[in-house]
């Protein structure tokens, strides 16, 4: 548990994402602040992701669920960028394929597109960006993390979701997906955002 009721500081995660709010309680464990998620607080919000830049999303929506509950609020956006693909998916990466695709079907399309391009060339990154804003809106400020590899030729590993099975890590000799849970969240790209963001919050005097 992050804090204790007593302690009045209440912080909003903008997402009812339950694997989320579960991996943010421990990375900000130790810090004054009592975790909550939408649903905790009846609040049924959806925010339109216009931004062009992950930064841009993650304020709109920190902001945006600040405003609406009152409470100082954090939210994140996160995806793959492909440097042989101009940066896509990018802020796309979910809708990638469209709005109902699977994961399989986003790695699908990516493969193809990324079809002959050679190995040297498929250079990719996860970026995360984490946004805090204060309860009347105003954005305390952004932090980002990322971690650099390769789109690999085809999917491997059993664990992660989303692009982790066709993103290969030179120095680990593997996907992300063949990372075990606790190897993913020591250098994935939301844990290094969100140590970055401990640091943001432990400075706060809000």
């Amino acid at each position: 548990m992050i804090a204790t009721a007593r302690l009045g500081r209440r912080l909003l995660l903008a997402s009812n994402n339950a694997h989320k709010l579960t991996e943010y309680r421990a990375l900000f464990a130790g810090l004054p602040f009592m975790l909550q998620v939408p649903k905790d607080l009846g609040l049924t919000l959806d925010v339109d992701e216009t931004g062009r830049t992950f930064t841009e999303n993650a304020v709109l929506k920190a902001q945006a669920f600040a405003r609406a509950a009152d409470v100082a609020a954090l939210a994140d956006d996160s995806g793959l960028e492909v440097d042989a693909l101009g940066g896509l998916p990018g802020t796309r990466s979910r809708r990638y394929a469209g709005e109902d695709a699977t994961d399989a079907d986003r790695m699908a399309l990516l493969l193809e597109r990324l079809r002959g391009v050679v190995t040297a060339e498929r250079t990719a990154r996860f970026r995360c960006v984490i946004a805090v804003a204060a309860a009347d809106g105003s954005l305390l400020g952004s932090v980002e993390g990322t971690v650099e590899g390769l789109i690999a030729t085809e999917p491997r590993g059993r664990h992660g979701f989303g692009y982790d099975p066709v993103f290969w890590l030179p120095e680990h000799g593997c996907t992300m997906a063949e990372l075990s849970p606790e190897e993913k969240n020591a250098i994935s790209h939301r844990a290094r955002a969100a140590a970055a963001a401990r640091d943001l919050l432990a400075a706060w005097r809000g």
